[in-house]
Protein backbone atom coordinates (compact mmCIF):
# COMPACT_ATOMS: atom_id res chain seq x y z
CA UNK A 1 0.00 0.00 0.00
CA UNK A 2 1.23 3.27 -1.08
CA UNK A 3 1.64 6.39 1.97
CA UNK A 4 0.64 9.05 0.17
CA UNK A 5 2.66 12.14 1.47
CA UNK A 6 0.81 15.68 2.20
CA UNK A 7 2.32 18.96 3.18
CA UNK A 8 0.30 22.13 3.31
CA UNK A 9 1.73 25.04 2.00
CA UNK A 10 0.64 28.93 1.52
CA UNK A 11 0.34 29.53 -2.26
CA UNK A 12 -0.19 32.91 -3.59
CA UNK A 13 -0.49 32.06 -7.45
CA UNK A 14 -0.20 27.90 -9.51
CA UNK A 15 3.28 29.16 -9.49
CA UNK A 16 4.57 30.74 -6.62
CA UNK A 17 5.02 30.16 -3.19
CA UNK A 18 4.59 33.01 -0.40
CA UNK A 19 8.22 34.21 0.29
CA UNK A 20 7.65 34.30 4.64
CA UNK A 21 5.91 30.54 4.47
CA UNK A 22 8.82 28.91 2.16
CA UNK A 23 11.28 30.77 4.78
CA UNK A 24 9.03 29.29 7.68
CA UNK A 25 8.97 25.53 5.96
CA UNK A 26 12.80 25.62 5.31
CA UNK A 27 13.13 26.50 9.31
CA UNK A 28 11.15 23.83 10.39
CA UNK A 29 12.98 21.14 8.03
CA UNK A 30 16.48 22.40 9.68
CA UNK A 31 14.87 22.07 12.93
CA UNK A 32 14.19 18.82 12.49
CA UNK A 33 17.02 17.89 10.60
CA UNK A 34 19.18 19.43 13.59
CA UNK A 35 17.11 17.26 15.97
CA UNK A 36 17.51 14.28 14.30
CA UNK A 37 21.72 14.56 14.27
CA UNK A 38 21.43 15.39 17.64
CA UNK A 39 19.66 12.52 18.69
CA UNK A 40 22.12 10.34 16.16
CA UNK A 41 25.01 11.64 19.21
CA UNK A 42 27.04 14.27 16.52
CA UNK A 43 26.69 17.86 18.34
CA UNK A 44 28.87 19.50 15.46
CA UNK A 45 27.30 19.90 11.99
CA UNK A 46 30.99 19.36 10.95
CA UNK A 47 31.31 15.89 12.53
CA UNK A 48 28.12 15.01 11.50
CA UNK A 49 29.06 15.67 7.90
CA UNK A 50 32.59 14.78 7.72
CA UNK A 51 31.36 11.30 9.25
CA UNK A 52 28.84 11.15 6.49
CA UNK A 53 30.43 12.79 3.35
CA UNK A 54 28.24 15.84 2.90
CA UNK A 55 29.42 19.43 2.09
CA UNK A 56 29.61 20.88 5.61
CA UNK A 57 28.64 24.35 4.46
CA UNK A 58 25.27 23.02 2.13
CA UNK A 59 24.62 20.75 5.20
CA UNK A 60 24.62 23.97 7.83
CA UNK A 61 22.70 26.26 5.21
CA UNK A 62 20.05 23.44 5.23
CA UNK A 63 20.09 22.99 9.00
CA UNK A 64 19.82 26.92 9.30
CA UNK A 65 16.66 26.91 7.42
CA UNK A 66 18.93 29.17 4.24
CA UNK A 67 19.12 26.87 1.47
CA UNK A 68 16.16 25.45 -0.52
CA UNK A 69 16.71 21.82 -0.13
CA UNK A 70 16.06 19.68 -2.81
CA UNK A 71 14.05 16.16 -2.44
CA UNK A 72 17.41 14.36 -3.55
CA UNK A 73 19.21 16.12 -1.09
CA UNK A 74 16.37 15.47 1.95
CA UNK A 75 16.37 11.75 0.82
CA UNK A 76 19.99 11.07 1.23
CA UNK A 77 20.05 12.93 4.36
CA UNK A 78 17.41 11.03 5.60
CA UNK A 79 18.58 7.60 4.72
CA UNK A 80 21.08 8.25 7.45
CA UNK A 81 18.78 8.69 9.91
CA UNK A 82 16.76 6.14 8.58
CA UNK A 83 13.91 7.72 7.89
CA UNK A 84 11.57 8.13 5.18
CA UNK A 85 10.53 11.47 3.45
CA UNK A 86 6.67 10.61 4.62
CA UNK A 87 7.69 9.65 8.05
CA UNK A 88 10.36 12.97 8.37
CA UNK A 89 6.99 15.32 7.23
CA UNK A 90 4.52 13.79 9.72
CA UNK A 91 6.26 15.14 12.36
CA UNK A 92 4.94 18.67 11.50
Amino acid sequence: MAVQLSVSFEIISSNAMNKKALEKTLREIGLELRRLRMKKGFSTIKEFATKYRLPAIQYWRIENGRANVTIKSLGRILTIHKKSIEDFFRAF
